[in-house]
């Protein structure tokens, strides 16, 4: 290599860096004046703010400058008890401007603006706000990895159409942020635009996309300086009342209860909750499982869903764990039978207390309690009725340490214990991750190493550990893992885990355009290899080639295309449901298709066909997924989805006899309608619509033993039903009214209802009919949420 080769290569290295390095710095005005947050900026201190402008495109044309009739000018002022930002969002055409009124936290099909804020300017988490141009608000956490809009802040934004486009006004006040202690703050700060009728995003500060790492490459604010923060300390007290009717009766319940948020200092917060009230929460999507595992459910409960994304870490926490169903099942005889098993265990209280020190320190603490909860159990021949404990007393917690430096790599900590009272099962699980970058972001190296130990009538401990190492930017990219998990690996007292003893070898290459070309805005294509391997019978249980393309055309419709496939004899080793076993699955083809029209006009639809093709005769499933979508106007929508999925001669478990474990070869279909309406009387008002019909059936025609060496032979003399029709139905019609900042009323109607049966019922019609002729639960309820902030109480008094 020629000594001027050399010096070129490290000049252009060096300009480079330099450029990515290049950060805008707004300075923030002091201000005494009182401003009235109405999206008209009348207050004379916002003429002599500094302006940030000269935005420039993220996505999909990345580097282009923004045209001079879509230029956009933010400023801000602030005070002792918030940040007040102003933006002026030119348009050329702003009878264009999409409007959609959605619930908080739903973008729609809405021109955007947000501003990020880092208080640490650590390159590690935006506290973002976003508002539309119809005035609706979301806000989230966000790190490279998630954004988390389950958090919710208290905060103040007003929006006005003008004649030449249209205008922002925010307060955002600190309690709503987490930053030094530093006399002098400088924060990380971003503004971005979206312009939704060309689906086009610009930021003020660049951001490269060919640099994987969002976050650090914002700006720089400055210019706050000597600010006294108030008292954070919010008090949500709440009321609910509810009325059922079912086929046991009728039944009237009054709940009232208190949140807390306390702010222990700038950057650490308590949350508590006393007397839980979770009976408007989002109904779960029952299914007919067949499957070995528990079927997992999303959280929808907001103490568990608001600001846990340090408990995320290292994916030891399903908080469904805490107040989900009890742990063990009574012992019974010949003579007993259950008449009453509680299918959740009740929650006493919960606390949780997060936050990071500005040298980068986050440190989360968890604690929950449920109650001691029993099961009846009857006997038959005398009638007498007993209890006996199927979940104690017990205590779940959560503890995590996560240090951020060079604004973009971290090593954390992460313990999660689970202590029942008595002589129930106890488990301790504790992780070690380390998450390493490149100054630039172009390489990425990570790993952790998880170790559990349970009590129990036989104690038992297991580990888990995993690295990887990643190129993260630039047009071509690749990554290569290995994972190792051993035996008695174990984390479901608090987490959830279904696989384990088997080791991993995992390698990935991508191709990426960063700027439109003639055919497409964007375009991903990646390639994947996966295996892995039983660790005791060392039989391949994953043996995968796949790629995956994801595309969006000029027309902004996006098309997206999975082939993977599996050319190997595997065996898996948790269908048969006994210790050491494990059944042949034939090589197989998977195929899945989707394309999603530009949501940006009235009618929009989702198409998605799969097909898996087995290498055994009769053996494929294949499906079909249908969304369309209408937008009547900016305040009515209508969405349906139907599911449909039809398996052929699909193979699994259903039941031990005197031969051993026995399968099924069966054919099976699912159906899932989901009707989803939204009318926003005004961006604080909305009525929503669910609905839910669910129905699924199993039809067993043959019946096999598995054999120690994986295979099945038939077994004829196998006679028992186990042929399963399921069906399941749900509603909910809410009214919600945001009356003032963090207060709510909700009002719900809800209905739902599970018919499970052991005939095979393949008339849709009669499934329908069955379901609405079963027994029926309705629930009619309201709530009413009202936030209390401290400062304002005590300045009135």
């Amino acid at each position: 290599m020629s000594k001027l080769y050399f010096f070129t290569v490290i000049l252009l290295l060096f300009f480079s860096f330099e450029i990515y390095s290049q950060k805008k710095t707004l300075q923030a005005k002091s201000t005494s004046e009182n401003i009235t947050i109405d999206g008209k900026m009348n207050e004379r201190i916002w003429e002599s703010a500094a302006i940030a402008s000269d935005f420039i495109m993220f996505e999909p044309d990345n580097g282009k400058p923004i045209s001079t009739d879509k230029k956009t000018e933010v400023k801000v002022l602030y005070d002792n008890d918030a940040i007040y930002i102003s933006a002026l969002l030119y348009d050329n055409e702003p009878d264009k401007i999409q409007r959609e009124v959605t619930n908080r936290d739903v973008f729609g099909v809405s021109d955007h603006f947000s501003v990020y804020i880092n208080g640490f300017n650590d390159g590690q988490q935006d506290f973002r706000f976003f508002v539309s141009a119809a005035g609706v608000q979301m806000d989230c956490l966000a790190t490279e990895d998630y954004e988390d809009f389950t958090w919710d802040a208290i905060w103040d934004s007003e929006v006005t159409i003008t004649e030449f486009g249209w205008a922002v006004e925010m307060k955002i006040p600190y309690a709503a942020l987490r930053f030094s202690k530093a006399d002098k703050q400088i924060w990380g700060l971003n503004f971005m635009r979206e312009i939704k009728r060309d689906v086009q995003k610009y930021t003020w500060n660049r951001i490269d996309t060919k640099i994987g790492a969002i976050i650090p490459q914002a700006g720089i604010l400055e210019g706050i300086e000597s600010i006294q923060t108030p008292t954070r300390l919010f008090l949500i007290p709440y009321t609910s009342a509810y009325h059922q009717e079912s086929d046991i009766g009728s039944d009237r319940t009054f709940k009232a209860g208190l949140d807390l948020k306390y702010g222990i200092n700038d950057s650490f917060t308590l949350d508590a909750i006393l007397v839980p009230d979770f009976g408007q929460t989002k109904f779960d999507n029952a299914i007919l499982n067949l499957l070995p595992f528990e079927q997992r459910f999303e959280e929808n409960r907001p103490f568990f869903t608001e600001g846990t994304d340090l408990f995320s870490k290292g994916s030891l926490f399903y908080s469904r764990r805490i107040g989900g169903a009890p742990s063990t099942e009574p012992t019974i005889t010949e003579q007993e039978e259950i008449t009453n098993y509680p299918s959740t265990v009740n929650l006493i209280n919960a606390i949780k207390i997060s936050g990071r020190t500005e040298k980068g320190l986050g440190i989360g603490f968890l604690n929950a309690v449920t109650e001691k909860t029993k099961a009846t159990i009857m006997n038959t021949t005398n009638g007498q009725v007993r209890k006996e404990v199927i979940e104690p007393l017990t205590n779940y917690n959560m503890f995590v340490l996560d240090q951020r430096f060079n604004q973009n790599s971290s090593i954390t900590f992460v313990n999660a214990n689970t202590t029942r009272n008595g002589e129930f099962r106890d488990a301790n699980v504790s992780a070690l991750l380390f998450d390493l970058n490149t100054k630039a972001n172009t390489y990425n190296l990570y790993g952790d190493f998880k170790y559990n130990t349970i009590n129990t009538i036989q104690d038992y401990d297991g580990f888990k550990t995993e690295i990887g190492f990643e190129k993260t930017s630039g047009k071509y990219r690749y990554g290569f893992s290995g994972k190792y998990v051993s035996e008695n690996y174990d984390v479901n007292d608090l987490g959830i885990n279904f696989y384990s003893n088997y080791h991993n070898a995992y390698a990935h290459g991508s191709y990426r355009i960063v700027n439109p070309t003639k055919v497409f805005n964007t375009f991903r294509i990646n390639e994947y290899i996966n295996f892995e391997v039983d660790n005791t019978s060392k039989k391949l249980q994953t043996g995968a080639f796949g790629t995956e393309i994801k595309a969006r055309t000029l027309d902004n419709d996006t098309v997206e295309l999975l082939l993977e496939f599996s050319p190997f004899e595997t065996f898996d080793f948790y269908e048969p449901r006994e210790y050491g076993k494990y059944v042949f699955v034939p090589e197989k083809i998977i195929t899945i298709f989707n394309f999603t029209s530009n949501d940006n006009n009235p009618f929009t639809i989702i198409v998605q066909p799969a097909f898996t093709k087995y290498n055994e005769k009769g053996r494929n499933s294949y499906g079909f997924y249908l969304g369309p979508k209408y937008r009547f106007n900016d305040k009515f929508s209508l969405a349906y989805a139907a599911e449909y999925t039809k398996m052929n001669n699909d193979r699994g478990w259903v039941d031990f006899d005197n031969s051993g474990v026995v399968f099924a070869e069966r054919n099976r279909e699912i159906l899932q309608n989901d009707l989803i309406g939204k009318y926003s009387l005004n961006n604080k008002m909305t009525i929503n619509l669910t609905a839910r019909y669910y129905w699924s059936y199993s039809k067993n025609h043959d019946f096999f033993t598995l054999q120690n060496s994986g295979y099945l032979t038939p077994n004829t003399s196998y006679t028992l039903n186990k042929d399963r029709n399921f069906n399941s139905w749900n509603f909910d019609l809410s009214y919600s009214w945001w009356f003032a900042p963090g207060s709510e009323i909700s009002i719900l109607y809800r209905s739902y209802g599970l018919e499970r049966a052991s005939v095979v019922e393949k008339d849709l019609s009669k499934n329908i009919k069955n379901i609405f002729n079963s027994d029926l639960t309705n629930v009619f309820s309201i709530s009413i949420r009202y936030f209390i902030d401290y400062n304002s109480v005590k300045n009135k008094f």
